[in-house]
C-alpha cells in the first residue's frame, strides 16, 4: 500500500487530512515535528511526504533540506503562510509542490496522486533502462555501444569535428561556472564537510592510491639511479 507521511504540529489538521487520505486507500504516518519524522523515515520509508513549514524542534525547510541531501522522495509543502517568498524558497530547495492549507483537500489529494504517478512511471522507466544496460544482448546496449564507437571514430578521423566538440565542452564549462559556480562550490564544500577524516583518507587512497604508489616507486628508483651515477662519476674523476 502507498504510504504518505504527514508532518505538522496541528493535531486537528493531521487527523482531518489523514482520515481523508485513508479514505482514498492510502496508508498514513503522522508526525508532529521534523525531528520525529526524520528519525522514522529510514525505517518507515514513505512514498511521499506532506509537510508544514512552522513546526517545533525542526521546521519544514530544515526537514526538506535534510531529506534532499540523501533522497529524491516526493515532497509537498502544505502551509498556512501566504507568502510568495516561502513558496519560491521551498520549490528552490527541492519541494515538488507548494499548497496552502486554505485550499481544498480534494485538490491536495489530486496533487498527491499526480506526483505518485510520475514517481511510479519514472521508477519503472529507470528499472527498464538499468536492466537493458546490464544485458549485453539488449537492443539499447547494442545501439549505444555502436553509437559511441562511431562517434569515437569520427573524432579520431575528423579534426574539424574534434575542434568543435572541444569548443562546445569549453563553452559549457564556462557557462556552468558563470551561472552556477556558487552552488557547485557549496555542494562540494558541504559534501567534504560531512566526511570524517578516516572516510576522506579512505576515499583519496581508493581513487589515487595506485597512482601515488607508482609515483613513490618511480621516485625511489630514479633517485637511486641518480645517486649511483653521481657516485660512479665522482669515483672516476677523483
Amino acid at each position: 500500500m502507498t504510504k504518505i507521511a504527514l508532518v505538522d504540529d496541528n493535531r486537528n489538521y493531521l487527523v482531518s487530512l489523514s482520515m481523508a487520505l485513508e479514505a482514498e486507500g492510502l496508508e498514513v504516518d503522522c508526525y508532529s515535528d521534523g525531528q520525529a519524522a526524520l528519525r522514522a523515515f529510514d525505517a518507515r520509508r514513505p512514498d511521499l511526504v506532506v509537510l508544514d513549514l512552522k513546526m517545533p524542534r525542526m521546521d519544514g525547510m530544515e526537514l526538506l533540506d535534510r531529506l534532499r541531501r540523501k533522497s529524491s522522495l516526493p515532497v509537498i509543502i502544505l502551509s498556512s503562510r501566504d507568502s510568495e517568498l516561502d513558496e519560491a524558497l521551498g520549490l528552490r530547495m527541492g519541494a515538488d509542490d507548494y499548497l496552502r492549507k486554505s485550499g481544498s483537500q480534494r485538490v491536495l489529494i489530486a496533487r498527491i496522486r499526480a506526483l505518485l504517478r510520475r514517481q511510479t512511471a519514472w521508477a519503472a522507466a529507470k528499472r527498464i533502462v538499468l536492466e537493458s544496460v546490464d544485458d549485453p544482448s539488449s537492443t539499447l546496449r547494442t545501439r549505444v555501444s555502436d553509437s559511441v564507437v562511431r562517434i569515437g571514430e569520427s573524432l579520431c578521423d575528423d579534426p574539424e569535428m574534434r575542434d568543435k566538440v572541444d569548443n562546445w565542452i569549453v563553452r559549457a564549462a564556462q557557462h556552468l561556472v558563470a551561472q552556477y559556480g556558487t552552488e557547485i562550490t557549496a555542494i562540494i564544500t558541504e559534501t567534504i564537510e560531512r566526511w570524517d577524516a578516516d572516510e576522506a583518507s579512505r576515499r583519496i587512497e581508493l581513487h589515487v592510491g595506485r597512482d601515488l604508489q607508482f609515483i613513490r616507486i618511480n621516485g625511489t628508483v630514479v633517485g637511486s639511479l641518480a645517486g649511483l651515477v653521481i657516485y660512479t662519476v665522482a669515483q672516476l674523476l677523483f
